[in-house]
């Protein structure tokens, strides 16, 4: 069986879950909401995976977790894509800016485990001294706000979690929503698991793309898909191995559960907010 877990996913309720990947029979099935060849022009332009996108109520879901708004989709790419050695370890165009900078997070009608899920993503930032830093707040207007949705297999695949990226103005993507349907343990799902997912999700609120950028089968198997660096260019940040990184926080799929940042993820988040 092949391993095709995404976004930190697990094995659920009989179905390989990946909201960054799907096997080859399934990238073959028909879309239910066609996307235009404009707008897949300007998602190749802006350096992210053409496969599969669906358009949702927000924007467009691409690379199975990451929302882009019709705005985003509009702005011109200026700036280089950051990458940690040939494992790739990426960066936005866009980053949170006026550092040093508190952040704060807001969990909406979700059950314990994600609050306390929350708290667990939000204390492993915070841990590492950055100059961008989180708090969970319970009233009043958040930076970012956890909410829920119910879904069931769209598209040939499952979605865990999704957000977005930075805006072009210097703050983060403001919405990180996780799919209720899609947890193991139903009701009261493994607080680990769902602080990585959420873990993960944060980091793409503050810039950071997939791991295995380059060539996603590295982490969900199949035929080996390329997401496309728009012709920016990419940054190497000296120190970091040339090999693998089987253990990114950020890889597009994961064997699930447990799941932090390694010494190489560190790296680049000192070098883009320390």
């Amino acid at each position: 069986m092949k391993k095709q877990i995404a976004v930190i996913a697990c094995l659920a309720a009989g179905f390989l879950i990946s909201s960054c990947n799907k096997n080859d029979k399934q990238q073959q099935e028909a879309q239910p909401n066609p996307v235009s060849d404009e707008v897949l022009a300007q998602i190749k332009a802006n350096g992210f995976s053409t496969d599969n996108v669906r358009k949702t109520e927000d924007g467009y879901l691409v690379e199975g977790d990451i929302l882009l708004t019709a705005e985003q989709l509009k702005e011109k790419v200026s700036t280089p894509t950051l990458r940690v050695a040939e494992s790739e370890q990426y960066r936005t165009n866009n980053l949170v800016t006026a550092l040093p900078r508190v952040v704060t997070i807001k969990v909406t009608n979700l059950g314990p485990a994600f609050i306390a899920g929350a708290d667990t993503a939000i204390a492993r930032y915070n841990r590492l001294g950055l100059r961008i830093t989180f708090q969970r707040i319970t009233s009043g207007s958040a930076n970012i706000t956890i909410r829920g949705f119910n879904q069931g297999p769209s598209g040939g695949y499952i979605t865990l979690g999704s957000a977005g990226f930075p805006t072009s103005n210097g703050n983060p993507y403001s919405t990180i929503k996780m799919n209720t349907n899609q947890y193991a343990y139903g009701s009261n799902p493994n607080v680990l698991y769902v602080g990585s997912v959420i873990q993960h999700e944060l980091g793409h609120c503050i810039g950071m793309r997939h791991t295995d950028y380059m060539d996603r089968s590295y982490s969900c198997g199949g035929s080996a898909v390329n997401e496309g660096d728009g012709g920016v260019g990419a940054i190497n940040i000296p120190g970091t191995p040339a090999g693998p990184d089987a253990n990114s926080w950020m890889l597009a799929c994961s064997n699930g559960g447990n799941r932090t940042f390694n010494a190489n993820d560190i790296i680049a988040l000192n070098y883009l907010y320390h």
